[in-house]
């Protein structure tokens, strides 16, 4: 569309979300209007798309709002900081393919018979590119014992390791499509199986005596639907956070009655 300014109706559908929310983001400043129109409806020009652009980009990286509106007031050359994320999601997109093109191999070696190249198979999962928010959410000590664990495991633990990883996504997101309850039997042994899998990682609260395995379980419920690096592991058919979402209330059904 070529023209100065969208109505609230508009931009929600051309950005995915309510017009809820962006009255919403009015109300808290982070977002006004460009003006307003004599009926009361909120328009937004050219300036206001790129902020909102900026906003959910930043929603994407699992940031609130609070944090969001510092970033935007510290930030105010809307184009370096465009670039400076569009240079995160470009690193983001080679990663992804890297780790395709190393599913894929493992694939056709597993379908032909052919011996597995143990460099090959790990191209893109390098767990050490979150060792800075490790560090931040959990401390050094919590990322120099889970980047120990990892590093003192074989080929062939590590293999192990990504398959369990693997296939308790894969359960999630059938029982998502399915359409169950979190609360159901069916999803709440997933979520007994999630919690057992968290706690077997060394260096998280979930597997420190006397951690506060509750909150932990419940933080990264909420950071599977926020963060989309996390929730794409449960995305399904339909896209959107409806996988995620669905684990995450049955891993607070689950926390509430377990932990």
């Amino acid at each position: 569309m070529d023209q100065d300014e969208w109505s609230i109706q508009q931009i929600a559908k051309l950005a995915g979300t309510t017009s809820r929310t962006l009255r919403h983001y009015d109300d808290i400043g982070l977002l006004p209007p460009s003006s307003i129109g004599h009926n009361g409806y909120r328009y937004y020009d050219r300036a206001a798309l790129v902020r909102l652009q900026r906003i959910l980009l930043l929603r994407e990286l699992g940031l609130g709002l609070p944090q969001i509106a510092q970033v935007l007031e510290r930030e105010t050359a809307e184009e370096s900081a465009l670039e400076a994320h569009l240079a995160w999601l470009r690193q983001e997109q080679d990663r992804l393919a890297r780790q395709i093109a190393s599913v894929q191999h493992t694939i056709d070696a597993l379908r032909g018979g052919e011996g597995m190249m143990a460099e090959n198979m790990f191209d893109g999962f390098d767990h050490t590119q979150y060792k800075d928010e490790v560090e931040q959410r959990w401390g050094k000590k919590a990322y120099a014992d889970s980047d120990r664990w990892w590093r003192s495991m074989s080929a062939d633990e590590k293999a192990a390791w990504q398959q369990r990883v693997s296939d308790l996504g894969r359960d999630w997101i059938a029982a998502a499509e399915a359409g169950i309850a979190p609360d159901s039997d069916e999803a709440q042994a997933l979520a007994k199986r999630h919690v057992e899998w968290l706690t077997g990682v060394p260096g998280t609260p979930a597997s420190a005596p006397g951690g506060d395995v509750k909150g932990y379980v419940l933080g990264l419920g909420e950071m599977y639907v926020a963060d989309p690096r996390f929730g794409t592991n449960y995305a399904t058919s339909d896209g959107g956070t409806r996988g995620a979402e669905f684990v995450r209330d049955a891993l607070r059904v689950y926390a509430e009655a377990q932990l």
